[in-house]
């Protein structure tokens, strides 16, 4: 048995190093979610190190959410956790209505400021873009079309046009889970023809109502950005948002 006379802090070096190395591996998939960590006495040859050393390494990948422990049996490799859900895409059809109400709250709080920018910031090709999305928009609603596609354009165009990526990573999850979207597929077939797929963007019924009040609120919102007028473009998402808040609650009842 190795017993180690190094101090404290080549130690320390020796784990880290360890740590290091099987954090590579786990990122890049060498070693795989579940999959059980080499044993001690094989770490001890691979790194030349002694059993303690190993076991602070096991015990940092541990405490650092890397590694599960099982007693007399071994460590296992966890799945990485996501670092900033709010950066990862959310599935709408997962998220309940209260978390769906929580993350328009928390667009409040964030768009109105990213369209005053955007009045500032915009390039002239920003905003042809914003105008051919508000366009498709009308032209969908006008068609009894889905809609949600030109809607989640329109604000990712938006939050794009602030300059600022943070903004437009925060805001396209955001907007993801609280613009409605169903992938379902109708059920009967039309003389022969294979079942209608729903569009990508297919919206909920019971919002369509209110699909002319938010065409005005989105050109509102628009032409504040057109002006270069950033207080009118913040008050405009703001009333927006909050009109879609409530439209939101009402249609849950």
């Amino acid at each position: 048995m190795t017993i180690s006379t190094q101090p404290a802090s080549r130690s320390t070096s020796l784990s880290q190093r360890i740590v290091d190395a099987l954090s590579e591996r786990i990122a890049s998939g060498v070693l795989k979610p579940n999959e059980k960590m080499p044993t001690e006495p094989a770490l001890m040859q691979e790194f030349g190190v002694s059993r303690s050393v190993v076991r602070e390494a096991m015990s940092r990948l541990q405490a650092g959410g890397r590694l599960r422990t099982q007693q007399g049996v071994g460590s296992f490799v966890l799945a990485p956790k996501v670092e900033n859900p709010l950066l990862q895409p959310v599935a709408a059809a997962e998220l309940k209505m209260q978390q769906k109400l929580a993350m328009l709250e928390l667009r409040l709080s964030l768009e109105p400021e990213a369209a005053a920018l955007a009045a500032q910031r915009r390039t002239p090709e920003q905003l042809a873009a914003m105008e051919r999305a508000l366009k498709d928009f009308d032209i969908q609603r006008s068609t009894g079309e889905a809609t949600a596609e030109a809607d989640f354009r329109f604000h990712e165009l938006l939050a794009q046009a602030t300059g600022n990526e943070y903004f437009a990573h925060v805001l396209h999850s955001l907007s993801s889970a609280t613009i409605p979207r169903h992938l379902a597929a109708a059920a009967t077939p039309r003389r022969g023809r294979p079942p209608k797929v729903a569009r990508f963007g297919e919206p909920s019924p019971e919002l369509r109502p209110g699909k002319d009040i938010t065409s005005r609120e989105h050109h509102a919102v628009l032409e504040a950005i057109r002006r270069g007028d950033a207080a009118a473009a913040r008050a405009a998402m703001f009333i927006h948002l909050n009109n879609s808040r409530e439209r939101m609650k009402n249609a849950s009842r």
